[in-house]
This record gives C-alpha cells, structure tokens and sequence, in this order.
C-alpha cells in the first residue's frame, strides 16, 4: 500500500490587475517517507487576506521554512544526538590588532579595545532573553574577554575549548599587514589570496583549523544540552561554517564574519546542520534583542 503525501497551495487571484486576475494557482510536491498532508487557501489577497489550513497525518506546520533537513547533510558528529541542538557562534569584538592592521592569529597579546568591550556588551543585551545551556569559548584574551562579558550574570561557567583557538600563522602574527606583504609577498600572497594551500615550517595552518574546528563541532555537539553559545575567533569561524556546510579549506574566504556577528546553526539529532542565520549585526547598530525560532525536531 503506497502512502502519497504532500501540500497543495491555492490562490484566488493576485493583488494586481492583469491577465492573472482569478488565475488559480495550485503546487504539490511529495514526500514518500510520510503520511502527512498540509493544505493552505488563500481566498484573495486583500489587506484581510483569509488563511485556512488544514493538516493530515501528524503534527508538522508549515511556517516558511524547510519542512526538515534528515539526510540532507553530512553528520558532524557521526553520532546519533539525544536532542536536536541550537547553536549560536559570535565573533569576538574589535581588538587592538584588529585596529591596528596586524595579523592575529593564535597569539595572545591582541586585547579588546573601549569599543570591542562595547560590542561584547551589545552583544549581551542582543542575547538576554535567549536561553543557553552551555557557553564555550576559545580561551585566547580577546575572546575570552568577549565571552566573560557575555555570559555574565549566567549560572553555568563558561567552557574554554583550546579546539576554538585561532589559526596559529607563525612568524606574522604580529606583524602588520602591510609589513608582512613587504617582507614575505610569497607567503603572505599565498595566505590572502589561496589559504588552503599557505604552507610555513611544513605545515598548512587553514588544513590545520578544518581538523581543529571539526573536533570543536564534536566537543560542542556531544555536550548534554540543546542550547550553545560559542564565542572565538573569524578564521575559525569560517572553519566551523564552511565545515557545517560541506564546504573544503578551499572555500575559506567565501564566508566573513564581523566583530560580534552572530551566526545560528540548528542540528538535527544526527548531528546535520542547518544554517538559521549569518553574521547578524542588527544588535552593533541598534537596540534589537533576538528570540530565535524553536529548533528543528
């Protein structure tokens, strides 16, 4: 006995005056492994547009977004999750050597400025009514600092993941860019414009963070709890994206993040991401507070 399921959407007729007018409109799709039928009416669409839904089978709304994510991506943890999981990742806010033009990397010596610690606060009051249950962060003074500020007031200690550290880029840590381009052009070319495959004392530092970010996913993930705040580092948020999303090292610089962007990942319990959101900012400029949907069952 087969099972057809699917969602059939109907209008009466569009908001304009064409050659569309009482042009119905009708889509169906199909998904074999279900039982469930959703199907919405809209009458017409005047300023009081009338809505009727009617659901079959289980319990599954339509709200916009993707129906559900199983099998779609690759399973981070390899590993069957006792819950679905939330995951948002901030960057760090403005530090010294961010303002100054230097290359960061995994050094130490790189602090919050006023305006970093400015970021770090908004980034807390953006965040105030949302629930975590846990908050990991790379133990490195600018994030550390980002995430102190943060979680304050919280009930659990924060969590310090050495696996969240920065990209360790050996001698130009330090340095100015403009410097580092002038005294080493092969390298530091290399770094900007084909990181994959920048190589100092035998080692690929960006080859390196896709190994390191993919341990931090599986720390994070395998955590009891459905709530995670991760505080840390750009390359290494780009690391944990792109892996999220079945990206290669190659693909490093197709993601950017700002100081105190917030990125949302969800996880379904095979530990298979989808992106909620990337690199909001809304909180750096005004006043908004985020109250991010429910997760995906």
């Amino acid at each position: 006995m087969s099972c057809r399921t699917g969602a059939l959407i109907t209008t009466s007729h569009f908001a304009s005056t064409s050659i569309f007018d009482d042009f119905k409109v009708s889509t169906e799709f199909h998904r074999p492994k279900s039982c469930s039928s959703v199907r919405i009416q809209c009458s017409s669409s005047s300023p009081h547009l009338h809505v009727t839904t009617e659901k079959f089978g289980n319990d599954a709304s339509l709200t916009g977004g993707a129906y559900d994510f199983e099998k779609a991506t690759t399973s981070l943890t390899q590993k069957l999750l006792f819950t679905p999981k939330k995951v948002t990742l901030v960057r760090h806010g403005l530090s010294t050597w961010n303002e100054e033009g230097r290359v960061q990397g995994s050094s130490n010596l790189s602090t919050l400025t006023e305006t970093g610690v400015a970021q770090a606060e908004r980034c807390k009051k953006a965040l105030v009514d949302t629930h975590f249950d846990q908050c990991f962060s790379s133990p490195i003074s600018r994030a550390k600092s980002t995430a102190e500020i943060i979680w304050q007031g919280r009930e659990q200690p924060l969590v310090f993941l050495d696996s969240l550290k920065e990209a360790h880029l050996f001698f130009l840590e330090g340095m100015k860019n403009v410097d580092a381009l002038r005294m080493y052009p092969k390298e530091y070319s290399t770094w900007r414009e084909d990181p994959a495959n920048f190589i100092v004392n035998g080692v690929y530092p960006v080859r390196k963070l896709w190994d390191t970010a993919s341990d931090a996913w599986k720390e994070i993930l395998l955590t009891p709890g459905e709530n995670f705040l991760v505080v840390t580092h750009k390359s290494m948020l780009r690391a944990l994206i792109c892996i999220a999303l079945g990206l290669g090292p190659e693909r490093f610089r197709a993601v950017d993040i700002n100081n105190g962007g917030l990125s949302v990942f969800n996880f379904n319990k095979q530990g298979e991401a989808m992106l909620q959101s990337l690199n909001m900012t809304a909180h750096m400029y005004t006043d908004h507070i985020y109250r991010h949907q429910k997760k995906v069952k």
